[in-house]
């Protein structure tokens, strides 16, 4: 099934370049299907490449999904346009008597502040209070991973030494079988951007949570609560092939102090292509979230949403 997008969006026709069928909303109203309708939290500042790599995962699905787009009404991004905002996205204000089957919530260039000094931290946890009520299932990325954790859970997050940065090794960590990583190999990669971290003992001791992968090198990686559905990841299986390469170059261009992305270019020269390792884990991941945590779980009448799962 294909991914319905706002009429004209262009990263919609990012993914048609890529033979991803995308079907606009006028289309999909004449199919008897009722769609996936999943909440997109676009925190990150070029919005157009960060929905078309959410997108790309999305689409890859035999569930038929609409995508509805929201950006933070108290902090006006700097790299996307009025324009592009009024047409394409709305704010929390214009859906917030709605339900949803599912919502994302990206990274943000923001981790080496303190939360409350995020000018959007206000407004964010308005809508992860909202979420309770009015969205079955959720998935938060990096920075909205912290920021989530921080929120439902108070688990603090830490400045590291230096960014952790690169492709890297990952691994299971208690249940093989779970379905959030089902199929996904014993070892796996996956890209990792961030000068913070969360650690293994404050999750433990929040209680509630369950550590799902990590990597040695690079730490926590997945973390559900499986009492409200909700999953926090702490890399970027969504980042495109030259994502790494892109944040490498723009860091060396202002001035910053930054290492080679690890196990990222072939014998770490920056001039040659990157290698892509992550792939099929990321499909695998968003499709797995998709199938067994909104579509088979998600009540048809979406305003049953926000009770805890039977046993918790």
């Amino acid at each position: 099934m294909p991914i319905k997008l706002p009429m004209g969006i262009p990263s919609g026709k990012v993914l048609e370049n890529e033979s991803i069928f995308v079907m606009t909303r006028d289309r999909a109203y004449h199919q008897d299907i009722r769609p996936l309708h999943i909440l997109f939290i676009n925190l990150m500042p070029n919005k157009q490449d960060t929905e078309a790599q959410f997108f790309r995962l999305i689409s890859n699905s035999p569930l038929q999904v609409e995508a509805h787009l929201i950006y933070t009404a108290s902090y006006e991004p700097k790299h996307t346009t009025k324009k592009y905002l009024g047409r394409y996205y709305q704010t929390f204000q214009d859906i917030s008597e709605r339900y949803f089957d599912g919502m994302i919530v990206t990274g943000a260039p923001v981790e080496l502040m303190e939360f409350e000094d995020v000018h959007y931290w206000e407004e964010l946890c308005r809508i992860m209070e909202w979420s309770k009520t009015h969205v079955f299932s959720s998935m938060y990325v990096c920075w909205g991973a912290q920021a989530a954790l921080q929120y439902f859970h108070g688990v603090p997050k830490y400045r590291l030494q230096e960014k952790c940065f690169g492709v890297y090794e990952h691994h299971i960590d208690t249940n093989p079988h779970h379905e959030f990583l089902r199929g996904v190999d014993d070892l796996f990669y996956v890209p990792v951007s961030r000068y913070t971290e969360v650690r293994t003992d404050d999750i433990k001791k929040a209680g509630g949570l369950e550590i799902l992968a990590s990597s040695r090198d690079a730490g926590v990686f997945a973390v559900e609560d499986p009492a409200y559905c909700r999953f926090y990841l702490t890399g970027h299986v969504e980042y495109d092939r030259n994502t790494l390469k892109n944040e490498y170059e723009r860091d060396i261009r202002n001035g910053k102090s930054i290492h080679i992305p690890r196990n990222y270019f072939p014998d770490d020269n920056p001039n040659g292509e990157p290698l892509v390792r992550w792939r099929s884990t990321a499909n695998l991941i968003m499709q797995n979230w998709l199938n067994y945590f909104v579509y088979q779980q998600t009540p048809y009448d979406l305003e049953g949403i926000g009770r805890p799962k039977a046993g918790f």
